[in-house]
């Protein structure tokens, strides 16, 4: 990820610029009240399971505005932010709605890239959004986004083989490393799959020993301070005592793999996992797959809040349909579809009493833990804090580096993003 900047001049004008070019897209009106034109959406949701419920979701607003093209494309999570601040900068390509993640949207709104959404269509019954949710779609008390769905994490465990095992779900990494060792024992499997390449998997551990990344109320960097290193330490001894399997690319695919296909008893996951999950050889009863609090580190059981915003391109040609299309996709019934179809966490309060919600075990699983996250950081380098912590994370569990090192190495590249922070 790139760092997010502050607005200087520059990007000012270019946010103008990127505004008077617009996208790409035909450009649409509203006369006499009808919407038409068309509207390009980035999705960045996983391919082959959300992917096709969503597309699905914005044809069904095709059919209630049928003058309106909804163009879909699906753009790879891991090149979405780059790809959109790019497309913004040159005023060409960018679509008139992403889906965000929740730490890029105070980034695109401090770099001018956002319609803000105070007063439009595409905020509706405000109230009912979750107020943790709303949280990362403000800047400068402006609204640039509106929440799609809001996630934490929790540990995947394989139930047959807890069962041949004779153990539970681990409540703590003493736990954890207590169960591994039977598992071992009695199935020959590793315990735990650990992602190595994405540091979001590293925030359960950093928070469980009462650490941060960043203190962003005294605008100070606590990476580096004494839970950080005893967070990195943490890691490393799950690797180094056989407890868990790593990697150092491809984490993603990797993992998914090792869990389906039955070669580890645990991931740590979210609910955005359920659905690729079950399409393992070990998941084709649903049943097996067991879910619980991520295990607790010293000084607490944290679990970071995740999620995914609408967001509306301040260049768009076509706002009136763009805020309308978000106010399609973040309604109550869209969520609710959502919930039923993909195990998502609603991001509005009374779409957790529709039915699909109701009986969704993950929804009802999840929800209690999403309102005990950690909420990260709200600030437009938020997104960019990741990629200094993922270079020492990754070396600490492949054994390049040692804890202490890498929280420093981390702390030193936090200050000199965070201008002015201790």
């Amino acid at each position: 990820m790139r760092r997010g900047i502050t607005a200087t001049a520059l990007v000012a004008a270019l946010a103008l610029a990127a505004t008077a070019c617009g996208s790409d897209d035909e450009s649409g009106s509203k006369s006499s009240g009808e919407l038409s034109g068309t509207v390009t959406w980035w999705d960045t949701s996983s391919v082959g399971s959300e992917d096709k419920v969503f597309k699905k979701l914005a044809e069904g607003f095709e059919k209630k505005h049928p003058k309106v093209d909804v163009k879909y494309v699906n753009v790879p999570f891991g090149e979405a932010q780059n790809k959109f601040k790019n497309a913004a900068q040159a005023g060409d390509g960018a679509p008139d709605v992403i889906r965000s993640e929740v730490a890029w949207t105070p980034d695109f709104a401090n770099l001018g890239y956002l319609a803000p959404l105070d007063g439009t269509a595409a905020l509706k019954n405000q109230d009912d959004f979750l107020k943790q949710a709303v949280a990362s779609t403000k800047y400068e008390d402006k609204t640039y986004a509106v929440p799609q769905v809001i996630d934490s994490m929790g540990i995947f465990y394989n139930k047959k083989m807890f069962k041949e095992a004779g153990v539970e779900a681990p409540a703590s990494l003493d736990d954890l490393k207590t169960v591994a060792k039977k598992i071992k024992d009695k199935t020959g499997k590793t315990g735990l799959y650990l992602r190595g390449d994405d540091p979001y998997y590293f925030l359960s551990f950093l928070y469980g020993e009462g650490g941060d990344m960043v203190d962003a109320g005294s605008k100070s960097v606590t990476i580096d301070k004494p839970e950080g290193v005893k967070a990195f330490k943490a890691v490393k001894d799950l690797v180094d005592d056989g407890t868990a399997k790593t990697d150092a690319s491809d984490g993603w695919e990797n993992m998914m793999q090792a869990f389906k296909n039955g070669d580890v008893a645990m991931m740590i996951n979210g609910p955005w996992a359920v659905a690729d999950t079950l399409t393992g050889s070990q998941f084709t009863d649903k049943d097996n797959l067991g879910v619980a609090p991520v295990p607790a580190g010293s000084a607490a059981q944290g679990a970071p809040q995740g999620g995914h915003n609408l967001a509306v391109y301040a260049g768009s040609k076509n706002l009136d349909a763009a805020y309308a299309f978000v106010e399609y996709m973040t309604s109550v019934d869209s969520q609710a579809t959502a919930a039923g179809e993909l195990n998502l966490l609603p991001t509005r309060t009374s779409a957790y009493a529709k039915k699909e919600a109701v009986d969704s075990e993950i929804v009802g699983f999840f929800k209690p833990v999403v309102e005990t996250a950690v909420e990260r950081p709200w600030i437009p380098e938020g997104g960019s804090l990741f990629e200094p912590l993922r270079i020492e994370y990754t070396k600490v569990l492949t054994g390049q580096t040692t804890p202490e090192k890498a929280a420093k190495a981390t702390g030193d590249s936090y200050r000199k993003l965070l201008k002015d922070w201790k």
